[in-house]
């Protein structure tokens, strides 16, 4: 089957970056969101960074006007129904994933592959509430998307290989590199990268170091581009949270267990980059640790 149209639910950080690439690589995509203020938003978004995109002479702005004229916004989940695959970017909460793909299924095309850009939740679980388990798989890119070269394409238990392989032309097609991962929780980057960063916040929970050394020293003296810390105010905080319940819940073992201190970020609404706050303050001009 040839992929031509192309559905996205969720027009924010994950969801406007999936569109972008997708356009950008010909395909004709339906931006789905809740309300028009997310559209509007992340449509912005999209505008903003291809035009970035032009001014360093990355993409000719007629490449631009064509892509972004491939992009059609939609608030009516129902209108996807005619579309080639579908990549739900919806929050990373296994709820509402579950309720949108219950209201989605009654009007797909028979063909129409279902796929999920969760970071960590179960795929097969995820596929065994719709009708089509063998045409539903995890379907993950990295953050942010229009810079990330990795797509982690993650099969459930049924599965089947056209459906792999239909997703895997289109991640051929952005110019990105796959990487498959088996069913288990949060798969390959987020199984290092979380409890990597949970561990960070039980170092700044336990005062062996500040937001500030705790950063440095993994920039300076492991040679990461980003501390551990400014990631997770990049990633959100809550998205951090989600991930580390869903493996300590999945795997049973007390090390994946949350830092109660980024429970608290949290429960403060302190989600990082996205709220202003987080393990920085960002609402002045420049980035203030906040403990």
């Amino acid at each position: 089957m040839e992929i031509q149209k192309i559905g996205v639910i969720g027009a924010g950080q994950m969801g406007n970056g999936i569109a972008h690439v997708l356009a950008i690589a010909g395909y004709n995509v339906l931006l789905n969101d809740i309300s028009q203020d997310a559209l509007d938003k992340g449509l912005d978004t999209v505008r903003k960074n291809m035009e970035r995109q032009v001014s360093r002479d990355k993409m000719a702005q007629e490449e631009m006007d064509a892509a972004l004229a491939r992009i059609s916004p939609t608030l009516t989940l129902t209108d996807l129904g005619q579309t080639d695959l579908v990549i739900e970017a919806a929050t990373e909460k296994e709820a509402v994933k579950t309720a949108i793909f219950q209201e989605l299924v009654p009007h797909l095309q028979d063909h129409t592959i279902l796929t999920s850009n969760t970071s960590s939740i179960s795929i097969t679980r995820l596929a065994s509430g719709t009708d089509r388990p063998e045409r539903f798989m995890g379907f993950h890119f990295m953050n942010p998307v229009p810079v990330m070269q990795l797509v982690e394409l993650i099969r459930g238990i049924a599965t089947d290989k056209p459906t792999y392989d239909a997703c895997l032309q289109v991640v051929e097609k952005l110019g990105k590199t796959a990487a498959s991962a088996e069913d288990f929780p949060a798969f390959i980057v987020n199984r290092i990268l979380m409890p990597m960063i949970n561990e960070a916040v039980y170092t700044l929970y336990e005062g062996v170091g500040t937001v500030k050394s705790i950063d440095q020293s993994m920039k300076l003296g492991a040679n990461h581009p980003m501390g551990p810390l400014e990631l997770a105010d990049f990633i959100g905080l809550d998205t951090c949270l989600a991930i580390m319940n869903v493996l300590h819940d999945g795997l049973a073992d007390t090390k994946y267990r949350p830092c109660p201190l980024l429970t608290k970020y949290v429960e403060a609404g302190w989600l990082g980059r996205k709220a202003g706050r987080g393990f920085y303050d960002y609402r002045g001009e420049e980035p203030v640790p906040t403990r």
